[in-house]
């Protein structure tokens, strides 16, 4: 046996996630905002001008991808490393032999560190020297973020991109160019996959290209072929790879939409266990977090309101921290604000109103501000009569005086017996009553 077949028998026991690593930035699928046409990193790299960099995303994103096609295109000696498995020891020897080559050679050295994060403060204190000689560009990768988990020393000289997860379209067109190539993927067995499952496993991979490789491989190996030798890969087959259920949920189309409206309605209904389920539906069917955030803050102001004013607080609290989180992890603040919103008294008082007032100002002619409320602080105001004979609430007694906010009096808040807002109905019966 040759080297060169036995290179190519340890290609083919490589997993395809790792056979099917991009080549070059042709190949390279998905990171526009980083690597498109013309943004600053392509061309860095193009030019083999880049700078240390810090990549960091979630997995299988394509940060370790992008520096070996880095690797593929610079004239720079190459090493990488795992900073699971490096310590001091095989940090100083890399950090000696960069020097050596760049003194002697004239040649600078790319050192790619995976999981950067790993490295506690002294062990990444090592690389300082030579990244500020410039000896070593550092490629460091990591899922965690770079601006807690890597020394600020290192961030300040260091480009720092972060990686989305990939797009359903990039996962699928990974997963067609897996099954299509001859070379490298799956393309010279008699396989076949469906559209359903194609998109399945593209859908619940999480933009996670290794993971929807992987459930790929998984299927194409454990599949039983056909009579005819054939094997296909159908929706069930998918499913027991990636060990996720298809759920019937078309983002653009009636299921998206009637998910949402039942999870609205089951929280106005004063339902949690229905408005949970719905949300677990949404969630797990890849909906967008914010997606749902937004109906349950429209929820917490619209049906809920003043009946308990903290509901919207909470619900508000929830989008911004599952913005801040991202999945899965967003699940949580989400479920948490969708079971107070459910169980809040209930109030859609300041909705109608405003409904209400809106309806009159499009059928009925507009009111004019009346005079004493006009704004009184520019000059030659009060020559116009602005602000004359406004009373100033906070100057009598319990902070109230009667006078008149509308030209035509009219009502259109009419508070609920319901949690706060009964408080709020008392107060206003009150003043009410100081009027006669």
């Amino acid at each position: 046996m040759d080297l060169f077949e036995k290179d190519r028998q340890d290609e083919k026991t490589r997993p395809l996630a790792a056979r099917m690593a991009p080549r070059d930035l042709e190949e390279y699928c998905g990171q526009r905002h980083i690597v498109g046409e013309g943004m600053l990193l392509r061309r860095a790299i193009e030019a083999d001008r880049i700078s240390s960099l810090i990549f960091y995303g979630p997995p299988g994103v394509g940060k370790t991808a992008l520096a070996m096609v880095i690797s593929k295109k610079t004239g720079a000696r190459f090493v990488r490393e795992n900073a699971v498995s490096s310590g001091i020891k095989e940090m100083r020897e890399i950090m000696k032999a960069a020097k050596e080559y760049r003194t002697i050679k004239g040649q600078r050295t790319i050192l790619l560190l995976d999981e950067i994060h790993r490295f506690n403060k002294a062990q990444q204190d090592v690389l300082m020297p030579e990244v500020e000689e410039g000896d070593i560009i550092l490629i460091g990768t990591t899922t965690e973020n770079p601006f807690f988990s890597v020394n600020a020393a290192l961030i300040s000289r260091s480009q720092v991109f972060e990686f989305k997860p990939l797009d359903e379209e990039d996962i699928e067109t990974l997963l067609k160019s897996a099954v299509s190539d001859t070379e490298r993927g799956l393309g010279k067995e008699p396989l076949n996959i469906t559209e359903e499952a194609l998109r399945h496993l593209a859908k619940t991979s999480s933009g996670d290209a290794r993971k929807a490789l992987t459930a790929l491989e998984i299927a194409a190996l454990t599949t039983k072929p056909s009579p005819d030798g054939k094997v296909t890969i159908t929706l069930k087959e998918a499913e027991e790879s990636i060990q996720k259920k298809a759920v019937v949920y078309d983002k653009d189309g009636d299921a998206h939409y009637d998910a949402a409206s039942a999870y609205i309605k089951s929280m106005r209904g004063s339902d949690p266990d229905a408005a949970l389920y719905w949300l677990a539906k949404m969630l797990v069917a890849g909906e967008d977090p914010l997606f749902i955030a937004r109906r349950l803050v429209i929820c917490a102001s619209e049906d809920v309101g003043n009946a308990d004013p903290h509901a919207l607080l909470v619900a508000a609290a929830a989008m911004q921290v599952s913005d801040f989180v991202g999945m899965p992890e967003a699940r949580i603040p989400l479920a948490q604000a969708t079971v107070y919103v459910a169980c809040a008294p209930k109030s859609n008082a300041a909705y109608m109103g405003v409904e209400s007032a809106m309806k009159d100002i499009d059928s009925e002619r507009i009111q004019e501000v009346p005079d004493h409320l006009k704004d009184a602080s520019y000059k030659d105001a009060r020559e116009l009569g602005h602000g004359e004979g406004y009373k100033y609430a906070h100057s009598f007694d319990g902070h109230y005086v009667e006078q008149d906010y509308m030209r035509k009096k009219k009502r259109y808040y009419f508070p609920t017996d319901l949690g706060c807002e009964k408080k709020i109905k008392e107060w206003m019966e009150k003043l009410g009553g100081k009027k006669t």
